[in-house]
């Protein structure tokens, strides 16, 4: 039995198991929770300082170091399950399709930026909320998940196949990004990828000017919470990256801080974006109405000034990958250098 055939016939004793114990087929994880290798392979060092490695199946690998140890994954894998939304952007990005991946977080199942670009992909539960029962029946050659949102399930996931965890889910999205590629063997193309985007912010950075001292406010509400972005948010890492000036309450190495009303004067900015996460029961936007029409937040000096802007909370913050990365520098084009 070979390497691949190996976790497959894994994978089908595994769903049996997952039928059983978890009648609802779901695993539950909490969003806030914080290796598996291989035997018998032998390893050679590669130019981009992976290691390549034979199974003791005979099945080409590649040595991969992540969140959880190292493992060995095919050399060239075929059938891709992610588990993370910023993942499934990153292997969009690479020109893989994953035969499944976790649903965005809103849409149905797919983000509208990527809808055409998913078309086909079995959907596996939520990042909180992992279908096993699902990802075994697809017989995935490796699958690519994340230490803060899966650390639980890394075992019953090895089982099915070869598995590569990143570790941490937060602002800075290209570290991720460049296991992903290791993991998939695009180093090549990842490099590229990142290229562009590091390009793209060159450019912005040298026609923005001036006005890169723009004091930039971002404000996101939620169903009964309104928070500050700070810096190490996926808004707020660009943000720093391009050299944009923040808000003293913003301008902190930090993800976020959920505000009172009576703290709406720490909102002001030379310009304000916000956005809204809505689930579809109306509570964000309920809460984005009423502190917009709040009079601290009508006295601030950039609503007077008529440069507030509400923007896609899903490339703004929701997304968090790499596609949604160059929407977001498409969108501060729009409102930094397109004749401005």
């Amino acid at each position: 039995m070979n390497f691949l055939a190996l976790h497959r016939h894994k994978g089908r004793m595994l769903t049996a198991l997952v039928a059983t114990l978890f009648l609802m087929s779901f695993v539950l994880i909490g969003c806030g929770n914080s290796g598996s290798g291989g035997a018998g392979t032998e390893q050679q060092k590669t130019q981009d300082g992976s290691a390549d490695a034979t199974s003791s199946e005979g099945q080409e690998t590649r040595l991969i170091k992540h969140a959880m140890g190292e493992t060995p994954v095919p050399a060239n894998p075929k059938r891709v399950v992610v588990l993370t939304n910023e993942g499934t952007e990153a292997l969009l990005a690479l020109g893989i399709k994953p035969v499944g991946a976790v649903q965005s977080w809103t849409g149905n199942p797919w983000y509208e930026h990527i809808k055409e670009q998913m078309e086909g992909v079995t959907p596996v539960g939520l990042e909180s909320q992992v279908n096993l029962e699902a990802i075994a029946a697809l017989e995935p050659d490796l699958i690519i998940g994340n230490k803060m949102r899966q650390e639980k399930i890394y075992p019953q996931l090895s089982a099915i196949a070869p598995t590569v965890f990143s570790d941490t889910l937060r602002g800075e999205w290209q570290t991720n990004f460049k296991l992903y590629a290791e993991a998939v063997n695009k180093v090549q193309e990842g490099e590229k990828v990142l290229a562009d985007f590091e390009r793209r912010i060159t450019e912005f950075r040298e026609k923005a000017g001036d006005k890169l001292s723009t004091k930039v406010s971002v404000v996101r509400f939620m169903a009964g919470k309104t928070r500050l972005l700070q810096k190490d948010t996926f808004s707020g890492v660009i943000l720093d990256q391009i050299g944009f000036a923040r808000p003293d309450s913003q301008n902190v190495d930090a993800f976020a801080e959920e505000i009172t009303k009576e703290r709406i004067p720490e909102m002001d900015g030379d310009i304000l974006f916000y956005f809204t996460y809505e689930t579809g029961d109306g509570e964000g936007t309920k809460q984005e109405k009423e502190w917009l029409n709040d009079p601290l937040f009508k006295n601030l000096k950039v609503v007077k000034a008529g440069n507030v802007h509400k923007v896609d909370d899903v490339i703004w913050n929701t997304a968090g990958g790499v596609i949604a990365a160059n929407l977001f520098l498409d969108d501060l084009e729009k409102y930094f250098l397109d004749n401005k």
